[in-house]
């Protein structure tokens, strides 16, 4: 399949405070963020032209600069101005959005903290991947080699660049296998999360998940179970051992790219897409798009 590349496509990108042309939006190769992983970033999505919960994106993207030693200068309200600039620049009704910021290139070495703070925002097409039934069907998961790091050994707070370097080896091995994705323990080998999205299961009409510590507790995740608990569904959350999959009904992964996406098989584990899920798959489509929820 042939797409194009991200470098070669049209539009405008924000960019330390103007919107350039999309192809001119560009760091030098000795940027302290591509060496040495001082990046952290967004992953967003609009639904109808609006951002859907752009200030807690933007408060999440400080606090991650934050936690990798770094200060973006600008305020959350300028952030989102941004944000909204970039979508409606470029005419995207429904889009992904990426904001990213990065140490520069006046220092090269492990310290630089004199190096400039660069900050870009992005966006992209991406409409909904799939419709309710196709979801529905679920997706296959591996289990992956790699584990999410001891908090105590990584900022694990932060939607820093530099931890999703094992996302991606990860990713890549599960899809040779015939996966969708990968579902990554923590360092004590307990049930984690996937390698974007954060993972839940149902068992006697509750939700379990693994308590967010050593991974991000994500946006849509806390969207998700806010959703659950208004339709009066409990959620527990708890340690989950491999060894408890098998006794689990339902499965599904939620994320910004992946919303709200059922899982039928994670490695030698089967699962029975059910109500529940269906359910919030359909609370969280009224969530993002109040418009049509309205109509």
């Amino acid at each position: 399949m042939s797409v194009l590349p991200f470098d070669q496509r049209d539009g405008f990108i924000w960019m330390d405070g103007a919107l350039v042309p999309w192809q001119d939006a560009k760091l030098h190769v000795l940027s302290h963020g591509l060496h040495y992983a001082s990046c952290c970033f967004e992953g967003e999505r609009a639904y109808g032209g609006v951002i859907f919960k752009s200030r807690e994106h933007s408060e999440r993207f400080r606090n991650s600069a934050n936690l990798l030693d770094f200060e973006i200068p600008y305020s959350v309200e300028e952030i989102g101005a941004a944000k909204a600039l970039v979508v409606a620049k470029n005419g995207f009704d429904n889009c992904y959005v990426r904001p990213v910021a990065w140490r520069g290139s006046e220092m090269m070495a492990v310290a630089a903290q004199h190096a400039t703070i660069h900050v870009a925002i992005a966006c992209w097409d991406w409409p909904s991947m799939f419709d309710v039934e196709t979801k529905m069907k679920g997706i296959k998961v591996d289990i992956a080699e790699y584990r999410r790091p001891d908090p105590l050994t990584a900022p694990c707070h932060s939607k820093a660049a530099g931890l999703y370097m094992i996302c991606t080896i990860s990713k890549h091995r599960a899809e040779r296998r015939g996966y969708a994705d990968a579902l990554m323990l923590d360092w004590q080998g307990r049930v984690a999360e996937c390698t974007g999205a954060n993972i839940l299961f149902t068992k006697d009409g509750a939700i379990h998940t693994p308590i967010a510590d050593c991974f991000l507790n994500g946006i849509t995740r806390q969207t998700v179970i806010g959703l659950a608990r208004a339709r009066g569904i409990e959620v527990i959350e708890r340690r989950i051992m491999p060894e408890e999959l098998a006794s689990f009904e339902e499965c599904f992964i939620c994320g910004t790219g992946a919303e709200v996406t059922p899982v039928s098989e994670i490695g030698p584990y089967n699962f029975a897409p059910g109500a529940i899920s269906r359910v919030l798959i359909e609370e969280y489509a009224k969530a993002t798009q109040p418009q049509k929820a309205a109509a």
